[in-house]
């Protein structure tokens, strides 16, 4: 079971984790994975980028403000006679972050190993909360932090797993535990290299942790709890008609997450699929609703079956000035670079004959793109056998997305026409050979009209 920052960002939300733990209880052996309370992650980082800029006042600030916060929620939630040890426990993981935030401070920078070191924080002081509470409710649990468990590789800010390692430690480190009855409650977010140095597992990482855990442990099922009612057919806030999805594909709600919906990162369910061990998405607040499952095959009615979007991305346009400079090695060469970055390209489109085409990418991951990309290209560049890099940041991505959408005819053309009929113009598209995905890019203040247009289109709506 995994729960969300919403799903304990609050002395009640975290007393709700419990019940819906102890629940759980009752039918199975669980392990717990927990995010850092709502905004704290935030207050973290900006804590550090504070440091880094020489502000010691901010500093102190915000290392105030995280341990009221947590203090006040400790004494909120447990017996008079348990608030001592745990304020002490709060008070060493603070005082940990604190001397990182110090050396920074000194430094006048933030190194991405210490940053990496400092920032699970949060998670380790829901840990400590949670399991807590479970305790002084009679029921054996401890917190268990994620770096013993996990191994990654050293990619600081995005690390990846190291399965084999991970599931010699994990079972090692938990299986004797939950033999016993007890139930680790374990930070999100976080692993450590081989040689034990912290790592961070990047966008998603929490949801990360848990399907990298259900998988070492061979887990019966993963239950992720956040703060909606599953998956839906649109974001809810665009689309006031939009349902939820009972159930999906692994590989239909990976193209939704990696389009722009927030319920998960795709990341998450690519260690569960061989083993095909289902996912729930829950919703901690109203824990009485269905919610999605997500499993490896759906019977899927011919069709869209979901729109999602992404705004906050750019699109970079790359585009031979030479007739002699070849498009495929200039894509590759484009592509290696983005790669060598860390930069995630969340579509890719070229002409046929001009020899250009265009990659899109989130606007956070756009400066390290194009730094990337003009080393790559600097003599190219120079020469002029290559164009300058064109930027638009003024775009959108939208995604129509079904298993259904294999061997239909005609639903490219829907799609396109209730796009065109609200006078909105295609700027790129692209789709795959899998006919999973129809991914289009237009402005983005067309966006959100694009959305609703194309739903409405499909009949995704209710009723």
């Amino acid at each position: 079971m995994k729960f969300g920052g919403t799903s304990v960002g609050s002395p009640e939300r975290i007393v709700r984790a419990a019940d819906l733990i102890q629940q759980a209880r009752e039918k199975s052996r669980v392990v717990a994975v927990v995010s850092a309370m709502a905004g704290v992650t935030d207050l973290l980082l900006e804590t550090m980028r504070r440091a880094e800029a020489d502000e010691p006042e901010s500093v102190d600030q915000h290392l105030g403000t995280l341990k009221r916060r947590h203090v006040d929620a400790c004494r909120e939630l447990l017996p008079a006679e348990d608030h001592d040890e745990a304020i002490h426990e709060i008070e060493r993981l603070l005082n940990a972050f604190e001397r990182i935030a110090r050396g920074m401070l000194m430094l006048g920078e933030r190194p991405p190993k210490s940053v990496d070191e400092a920032v699970p924080a949060g998670e380790k002081l829901s840990t400590c909360l949670l399991s807590a509470v479970l305790r002084s409710r009679g029921v054996p649990a401890q917190a268990v932090d994620a770096c013993e468990l996990i191994v990654t590789d050293d990619v600081f800010g995005n690390a990846s797993p190291l399965i084999d390692l991970t599931r010699a430690r994990v079972n090692a480190r938990l299986g004797p535990a939950l033999e016993t009855g007890e139930t680790p409650i374990v930070t999100g977010f976080s692993g450590a290299t081989p040689e034990g140095q912290p790592t961070t597992l990047g966008r998603g990482g929490s949801d990360f942790s848990a399907s990298i855990l259900a998988t070492a442990l061979d887990a019966s099922e993963l239950w992720i709890w956040t703060d909606v009612d599953g998956i839906l057919t649109a974001d809810p806030r665009l689309v006031k008609d939009a349902r939820v999805l009972p159930e999906v594909s692994y590989s239909e709600a990976a193209e939704l997450a990696f389009n722009g919906a927030k319920v998960l990162h795709p990341r998450t369910l690519t260690p569960l699929v061989k083993k095909q061990i289902p996912v729930w998405i829950r919703n901690s607040f109203e824990p009485e609703k269905q919610g999605t499952r997500i499993v490896s095959e759906i019977s899927a009615d011919h069709g869209v079956r979901a729109i999602t979007s992404l705004a906050g991305v750019a699109l970079i346009s790359i585009e031979a000035a030479s007739a002699s400079m070849s498009g495929a090695q200039l894509m590759a060469r484009a592509l290696g670079a983005a790669a060598r970055a860390n930069i995630e390209v969340l579509l890719m489109t070229r002409s046929s004959f001009r020899q250009n085409f265009c990659m899109l990418v989130r606007t956070e991951e756009l400066a390290g793109a194009l730094e990337s990309l003009r080393e790559e290209l600097k003599i190219e560049l120079a020469h002029d056998y290559v164009y300058p890099i064109r930027v638009d940041e003024s775009v959108g991505l939208m995604a129509a997305v079904g298993e259904g959408m294999h061997g239909t005819p005609g639903l490219a053309g829907k799609v396109f026409t209730a796009i065109s009929r609200q006078e909105i113009n295609i700027i790129a598209i692209a789709q795959g050979s899998s006919e999973l995905t129809i991914a289009i890019v237009v402005a983005q203040e067309a966006l959100d009209n694009a959305v609703r247009a194309v739903h409405e289109a499909c009949g995704l709506g209710e009723g």
